[in-house]
């Protein structure tokens, strides 16, 4: 499991699939996607993001999430005292809270799996 991520490996998701979203409490998110790995010659993986500390968000309904579209992929922006996950384009927070999901949170991790 590592903190950081380099979106770069993974082409900021653009054309990923959202797997799913998991309420671990109300302060504790998991967003799931499968991605392909420049790292590995572009082989599909599982990449779930877990964020903890959630002080704000806006999520997609379970049954919806298959219908989000990650042509422009996502964007996560570090402030001092937190970290923003938004759907698309975003280059700030603001931008980010008028996207479609976003998640604000104090902390984040994430975790490679195999594609599923």
């Amino acid at each position: 499991m590592s903190v950081s991520i380099d979106l770069t490996r993974f082409d900021n998701f653009k054309g990923a699939e959202f797997r799913s979203l998991e309420v671990l409490s109300p302060i504790e998110i998991n967003a799931t996607f499968a991605v392909q790995d420049q790292a590995r010659s572009y082989d599909w993986i599982t990449i779930t993001l877990k964020f903890s500390g959630v002080s704000d968000a806006h999520l997609i309904d379970g049954n919806k999430i298959s219908y989000v579209d990650l042509s422009d992929g996502i964007s996560i922006i570090k402030e001092d005292r937190f970290i923003a996950f938004g759907i698309g384009k975003c280059y700030n927070v603001d931008a980010i809270k008028n996207s479609s999901c976003y998640i604000i949170a104090t902390s984040f991790k994430y975790e490679e799996g195999n594609f599923e």
